[in-house]
């Protein structure tokens, strides 16, 4: 008997247009979308079908953008009679719909959460002060050298998401990664360059944003998810709701652990896995963790009929 897991795609995957197909037929999309827009008070199907793209790339409307479009795609799933998953789990912002997905929090107080959590994480660091990197072709443990030779109590850079071998994003002070990059260079990585966003995800520089985004949390009531969820801190599951609040908070200062969460679900036995929102990104670099597992997008009305037969 073959495993399924859903994975949920987060900060990345958002492009102007995105669903627009999905909702020329499927109602959830649009419905889903006027839930969010309840709750933030703008019209964010018009910003995600329309844009403009500067405004949807901000961090604060981009988490719950992409948030609506993995809950939209997973409600049509559920509605085509899929079955649940063994599994769910989310690449840093995606880590919040799949606790939508797995009933342990409600759609409208996640979107309240990621649109404050996105404010936070910009106000965390004034603008210029962060960045991030994408490093191709080195060892994890080479990259974390790196990272820990350059780093001064004054100027930081961690790992801060390990996608798959030989593919780590990094963070921190914008000199330390700068840097960094050029160190990455020199050991021989195929590639090393900065990424264009302004707040360096998943470092120590987040750590303003911590007791903030706990305090948001303690207001909202958290569950017991219905389906087991590994968190990108210490690919654990949790059944606690304070436990979960924590590793959401913990989550904001420490690295996506993601090719370890693959590998984990992989050990528990999941041969499918399902990625529940636009876009391919975790697919990619689900294939060069695991080659022999079946990874398969939900973007398109085939693959959901598909998926849920």
């Amino acid at each position: 008997m073959s495993s399924r897991a859903f994975i949920f795609p987060g900060q990345g995957s958002q492009s102007v247009g995105m669903l627009v197909d999905l909702a020329s037929t499927e109602a959830e999309v649009i419905q889903t979308f006027a839930e969010a827009s309840d709750v933030l008070g703008r019209d964010c199907w018009q910003l995600v079908s329309q844009g403009p793209e500067v405004e949807l790339n901000k961090t604060e409307w981009t988490q719950p953008m992409m948030l609506a479009a993995d809950i939209a795609i997973w409600r049509i799933y559920q509605r085509l009679g899929g079955t649940m998953p063994a599994f769910v789990a989310g690449h840093s912002l995606g880590e919040y719909a799949a606790l939508v997905a797995a009933e342990a929090m409600r759609f409208a107080d996640a979107i309240q959460i990621v649109h404050l959590r996105g404010q936070l994480m910009q106000q965390a660091v004034p603008a210029e002060v962060g960045a991030m990197a994408a490093i191709l072709g080195l060892e994890d443990a080479q990259v974390e050298q790196i990272c820990t030779e350059i780093s001064s109590d004054e100027s930081t850079v961690v790992p801060a998401n390990y996608n798959a071998p030989g593919q780590l994003v990094i963070a921190g002070h914008a000199a330390a990664v700068e840097q960094a990059i050029e160190s990455c260079k020199n050991a021989g990585a195929r590639r090393a360059m900065s990424l264009p966003v302004s707040v360096p995800s998943h470092s120590p520089l987040m750590q303003p944003a911590v007791e903030p985004l706990l305090e948001a949390l303690d207001r909202i009531d958290l569950f017991s998810p219905e389906i087991a969820l590994l968190h990108n801190f210490d690919v654990q599951s949790r059944t606690e709701p304070d436990s979960i609040r924590q590793s959401l908070a913990n989550q904001l200062t420490h690295p996506v652990r993601w090719t370890e969460t693959i590998s984990t679900l992989v050990g528990q036995g999941v041969t499918e896995f399902c990625e529940c929102g636009p876009g391919r990104v975790l697919c990619g670099l689900g294939k060069r963790i695991e080659r022999s597992a079946t990874w398969q997008p939900l973007e398109s009305l085939d693959a959901l009929q598909a998926a849920a037969a």
